[in-house]
């Protein structure tokens, strides 16, 4: 039988065009308990409502009703030496809204920037300056630029230790940058000062160097200071090291050496120079970082060539945002002169068009070389950066992984972050050992290059599946019309219109996913969706029932949710599971649309990262737009009970809908907002809980002043408490 894909015609963020069903569909239908009760893929009542298995808690206790977690079975591989016991409830005084141009933390915490863009790792290179005329090529020793998911790898004898402190390498992603902020010129060329400036249509190669240095992931020693409080940087450590969009990397798995990533660079299809638009980020299990790639098609350049390439290649490239003549947007690094003899291609590499007979002989194929979740071994820095293919391509976020077991497979969650796309997991082939922590590259391979990707699917009565990605399983096979799907490559590279394929659930933008230490369930943010209501296939409903905005006219979901799902029986490679949604983002005073009882104290708009510490605290950063005339985006601090734990709500469009436990300031509360004109994103924490990393982004107002210099930097901001004691420990806590 003849299979068929839909038409695809948009791109870049909204590039799905199949007939699958938008997440926003699946409450529409009967989410109720009598529902639930009848049946569906398997789950029982008790488990859809609340009786699932707590993650490394004793048999009898409740961690949602305060009880403290006793020690897992299996804790090798959680990173923390400290107590593992949660807080009962949060009674620090919530920090206020703030507009100002400074940051703001709790009441007996201090907050510090460190690491802003442009910080020299080494010695012989210039501290920053703001005429942003620093040479391109010293940013290869130098902070990259928009700081973001980052992670914390204690560090003992140079070796990797999961519950030291004292000493640690901090790693982190530089996401993309501003070229108006970090090139003397940015996108514009003044011709006098009465002319208006003029768009380049061409840029100058030192600009785009230093662009193309200021991607990617930093690797910075730290040691904790002579007073106990806080770190400092180790400068000239053998550790410190940056990747960047420059970086030889190397291609792992089944994608490794296929037609689809041979190029001019390497026709043997096994190594890619550079990582991009590194966003989100998450630990492996055996102690390497895992960084992602994802809206890696801004920085490529396309043509006219799709009757050079084909149907199916030209599908592929639209299906990833880079249909013909995409040219004229993006960073436009294909545009520069070449002046460098040892890579002749330092620009030409950015532009896919295919202008040759084969593929080895241009660039059309550098563009399936991006879009992996790519591993680092931060403590093994003469390594080169590994895309692990055997996950898929798409516009990671950032990728979460279940507690692990021995002798059980390893299992990590990873949504794609563009509208209407879908959530995905990863199921190693290798069971678990905890020998292999500390394993570095050798243990990626092993648990990172054969398994099984999945792509979720969300049935109408509140429960869930997982479909196979796997060539030659649910119609992954070469008789799909347009693209036929002839190995397993295939499916990885394109692993997007397979899901097309399999049915999976459409949804808004999944962003980060954390997963909970206390229950084993999984949670997601769903930033926002100006779409929502205001377009015919994104209309109002059960799972997106707010159509209006903050003014209260325009339709569209300013503000977001955040959705969780329990896997049945608690088991991580499970193909079924039961959701809910646990927080409706809005302002408190937006009585209509507050579906989850925010007050002034915890309300928020646009959630996106999302961290639970070892303890089962769920950290809420936000990158928002829509509540900004009354606060900058911020970091909340929630303790969150479990799927399905609240009740059933109408909202004002009429939808009904299932919603979390009601919120109040014992479970989340408002811990730091950022400076004007931030995001807040990025954030990992020590093992002895005593320090708390965090990232903003593109800061307005004078915060680059605090920073060193006029220009507003991103950086790290470091967080400790007053007295050198555990972040929300109960000897600090002030009822509000």
């Amino acid at each position: 039988m003849t299979q068929q894909l839909p038409e695809f015609h948009e791109h870049c963020e909204d590039s799905n065009k199949s007939n699958n069903r938008e997440f926003s569909d699946v409450l529409q239908k009967n989410l109720n308990r009598r529902s639930v009760l009848k049946g569906g893929t398997g789950l029982t009542a008790a488990a859809f409502f609340g009786a699932v298995p707590l993650v490394g808690c004793k048999s009898g206790s409740n961690s949602t009703q305060g009880g403290g977690q006793a020690q897992a079975d299996n804790q090798a591989a959680v990173t923390a030496s400290g107590d593992l016991t949660r807080p009962k409830q949060l009674n620090f005084t919530a920090v206020a809204h703030s507009t100002a141009n400074e940051m703001s933390v709790a009441e007996g915490y201090q907050a510090e920037i460190i690491l802003p863009l442009g910080t020299p790792l080494v010695s012989g290179i210039a501290d920053w300056q703001d005429n942003r005329k620093q040479s391109g090529e010293s940013f290869i020793y130098r902070m990259g630029d928009n700081h973001d998911g980052m992670w914390f790898f204690g560090k003992n004898s140079d070796k990797y230790d999961p519950k030291a402190s004292d000493t640690g390498l901090l790693v982190m992603n530089h996401e993309y940058v501003n070229p108006e902020e970090l090139s003397p010129n940015g996108y514009y060329t003044i011709k006098d000062k009465n002319a208006a400036p003029i768009y380049q249509k061409t840029r100058l190669a030192s600009d785009i160097r230093r662009e193309v240095n200021c991607h990617g992931v930093a690797v910075v020693e730290l040691k904790r200071r002579a007073n106990g409080q806080g770190y400092e940087m180790v400068k000239n450590s053998k550790f410190n090291k940056r990747y960047t969009s420059a970086t030889e990397s190397v291609l792992s798995g089944p994608v490794a050496g296929s037609d689809w990533v041979k190029t001019k660079y390497d026709p043997t299809g096994f190594k890619t120079r550079g990582i991009n638009n590194n966003c989100g980020a998450g630990l492996s299990p055996w102690g390497t970082y895992l960084t992602t790639e994802e809206n890696f098609y801004g920085v490529f350049a396309r043509g006219e060539d799709a009757k050079i390439i084909g149907e199916r290649q030209d599908l592929s490239r639209q299906r990833y945002g880079m249909p013909e003549g995409f040219s004229s947007t993006g960073y436009l690094w294909h545009t520069g002169k070449n002046s460098d003899a040892s890579f002749p291609d330092e620009f030409a590499r950015w532009d896919i068009t295919a202008s040759a007979t084969d593929a080895t002989q241009d660039f059309r194929n550098a563009f399936n070389t991006f879009g992996y979740i790519t591993e680092i071994d931060p403590f093994n820095p003469h390594s080169l950066a590994v895309k692990r293919t055997a996950l898929g391509r798409f516009a990671h976020e950032n990728c979460a992984y279940a507690p692990v077991e021995e002798g059980k497979p390893v299992v990590c969650y990873m949504g794609d972050d563009s509208r209407g796309e879908y959530i995905y997991k990863f199921v190693s082939d290798a069971k678990w050992s905890n020998a292999d922590i500390g394993g570095g590259h050798k243990a990626g391979d092993k648990y990172l290059d054969k398994g099984t990707l999945y792509v979720a699917i969300f049935n109408d009565d509140g429960t869930g599946e997982w479909k196979e990605l796997t060539h030659g399983k649910n119609g992954l096979d070469n008789s799909v019309e347009k693209f036929p799907f002839n190995s397993q490559a295939d499916v990885l590279v394109n692993a997007r219109l397979a899901a097309d394929l399999v049915g999976a659930t459409r949804m808004d933008r999944p962003e980060w996913v954390s997963v909970s230490p206390i229950t084993g369930e999984v949670y997601v943010t769903l930033t926002n969706n100006k779409y929502r209501g205001n377009r015919d296939d994104m209309p109002a409903d059960a799972a997106n029932p707010r159509s209006y905005n903050n003014r209260g006219k325009a339709r569209g979901n300013d503000n977001g949710h955040i959705i969780r799902w329990a896997q049945s029986n608690g088991d991580h490679t499970s193909t079924t599971f039961a959701w809910d949604i646990y927080l409706f983002a809005a302002p408190h005073d937006l009585t209509d649309e507050n579906l989850s009882g925010l007050n002034a104290n915890n309300d928020l708009s646009s959630p996106d990262g999302l961290f639970f510490d070892p303890r089962g605290v769920l950290w809420i950063q936000t990158d928002d737009g829509a509540y900004t005339k009354t606060t900058n985006c911020m970091l909340l601090a929630a303790l969150p009970g479990q799927v399905n734990d609240g009740k059933e709500l109408t909202a004002s469009s009429g939808t009904k809908t299932r919603v979390g436990m009601q919120a109040n300031d014992n479970n989340i509360k408002r811990f730091f907002v950022g400076p004007s004109g931030c995001e807040v994103t990025g954030i990992t924490m020590t093992a002895d809980f005593k320090t708390l990393f965090i990232n903003i982004q593109h800061p307005g107002g004078n915060w680059g002043a605090v920073a060193g210099g006029e220009t507003p930097r991103s950086a790290t901001v470091m967080i400790t408490r007053k007295d050198g004691d555990v972040i929300l420990a109960e000897s600090l806590q002030k009822k509000s």
